[in-house]
């Protein structure tokens, strides 16, 4: 046989897992994320006064204005809070759905990890926010609550129980490749 034949010939070869060295590893780390709200003033309202969120900066473009915001554990971590209409590509129809998706909470999801779920969600409750879901244990050990903000995004608040298995992938863990179903 000679070699790169069977690339030659279009024949597949069989492929091998590729194992992550900690050279071929890519650093990423998230620093900001976008939210649509229906109401600007409302959400910001919500995430600074009732979350204890800061506001990092509130900025805009001809009719268009959005505001970030952070956790204060987070400060280099940004939220921008934005209306459906900043995607400026978008249709009349694109904008209308978008709106529609926000309204069932099909759209936004965050989620946040707290040292104490119960007395997150009773300081949340408290406030008269819109609760989505108790506190409650998981069988991955995790215990978490849920709320709506006021555009209807879904904010999750978690914590570990003590419990917890560990299911994190590492570099050594081979990544799994799905039979062939040929």
């Amino acid at each position: 046989m000679i070699p790169g034949q069977d690339e030659i010939l279009g024949r597949a070869q069989p492929t091998r897992p590729h194992v992550r060295t900690e050279r071929d590893r890519m650093n990423f780390k998230l620093s900001c994320c976008t939210l649509a709200v229906h109401d600007l003033d409302e959400a910001l309202g919500f995430y600074r006064d009732v979350l204890g969120f800061t506001v990092r900066e509130h900025a805009g473009f001809a009719e268009t204005r959005w505001v970030s915001i952070s956790p204060p554990s987070q400060p280099d971590m940004q939220i921008v809070l934005a209306p459906p209409d900043m995607h400026h590509g978008a249709s009349p129809a694109d904008r209308h759905a978008i709106e529609d998706l926000i309204a069932k909470g099909l759209l936004g999801r965050l989620v946040f990890e707290t040292d104490n779920c119960d007395a997150t969600f009773e300081r949340i409750e408290a406030t008269g926010a819109e609760v989505m879901q108790e506190p409650i244990n998981h069988p991955d050990g995790v215990r978490d609550c849920a709320f709506l903000d006021p555009s209807g995004n879904v904010l999750r608040f978690t914590n570990p129980t003590t419990n917890r298995p560990d299911t994190r992938l590492t570099a050594s863990t081979p990544r799994q490749t799905p039979p062939s179903t040929e």
